[in-house]
């Protein structure tokens, strides 16, 4: 492993301007994907930025509508008890990732700036329409999380930003949410997940909201799904062809954890279960 240094600035400003300054710095918080990418040579910085004493990036703010810090824990997600009765899908997919000891060092920015395509808490913050502030010495700016992926690791953050908070609207009353996910053994990573939202008005859907894990180069909202189920009753003949239509819109691969073939059977069941989980 090629030396590097490591810096600790106390504000979100002297963090900026320290990237700013280190051709081939990169930005710390947990670590817990980063440091086994510089183990596995795939990085090599010449300087690491922990945010990690930045105080303005860790609390969980819940007023009506909630605003998560970037560098808050998925333990400290876990624990929030009032994050997790306006939003416990969002705590269903926390209690999900790693082991505990992963938990209490992960980051749900980190987890989100990773830009993996399994990344556990992308799915419900994406049927949640969570949106992310994103900072740079200048200005500031808030985007749909489903904007913010680009691909494997490549996210729409500009070289001089910080992802600083998750930002939730209030929860609406009527909507029911729920996670799944697939692994080969306990602590995997996901071979497939799913996080779906409804929200039923008089026997109908009024309003769906469907992200799956793992199927494509993104944490993928299925829009074509979700508008299939929109103002129709929730049969079991639409749910036939919502599971149809979900099977053909993903584009997983294969690789050591699981086949294309598998990934998509995976979703297609899971479709059905996240549905019926809601539904009853």
């Amino acid at each position: 492993m090629r030396r590097f240094d490591y810096l600790r600035p106390k504000t979100l400003k002297e963090a900026l301007q320290l990237k700013k300054t280190i051709a081939g710095a990169r930005y710390i918080s947990g670590g817990t994907d980063l440091i086994v990418q510089i183990k596995n040579r795939e990085l090599q910085p010449t300087a690491l930025i922990s945010l990690r004493s930045i105080p303005e990036l860790a609390p969980i703010e819940v007023n009506g509508g909630a605003r998560i810090g970037a560098l808050a824990t998925i333990s400290d997600i876990i624990q929030h008890q009032e994050l997790g009765h306006n939003y416990p899908v969002l705590v269903e997919a926390a209690r999900s990732l790693g082991s505990v000891q992963i938990r209490n060092v992960a980051s749900i920015g980190g987890n989100l700036c990773n830009c993996s395509p399994s990344a556990d808490m992308a799915l419900p913050l994406l049927v949640l329409e969570a949106k992310v502030r994103l900072q740079s010495a200048k200005a500031s700016r808030e985007i749909p999380l489903s904007e913010f992926f680009r691909g494997p690791g490549e996210s729409c953050l500009a070289s001089n930003e910080i992802l600083t908070d998750i930002l939730l609207d209030p929860p609406r009353q009527k909507a029911k949410a729920a996670f799944l996910k697939k692994g080969r053994v306990k602590m995997d990573l996901a071979v497939a997940s799913l996080a779906v939202l409804l929200e039923m008005e008089e026997g109908r859907c009024r309003k769906a909201r469907i992200a799956a894990g793992s199927v494509a180069p993104i944490p993928l909202r299925l829009f074509k799904v979700e508008a299939l189920l929109e103002g129709n009753a929730i049969s079991k003949d639409l749910v036939s062809k919502a599971q149809q239509l979900a099977r053909d819109i993903v584009s997983p691969i294969t690789d050591v954890r699981a086949t294309e073939e598998y990934r998509r059977q995976i979703i297609c069941v899971y479709v059905k279960r996240g549905l019926e989980k809601i539904l009853g």
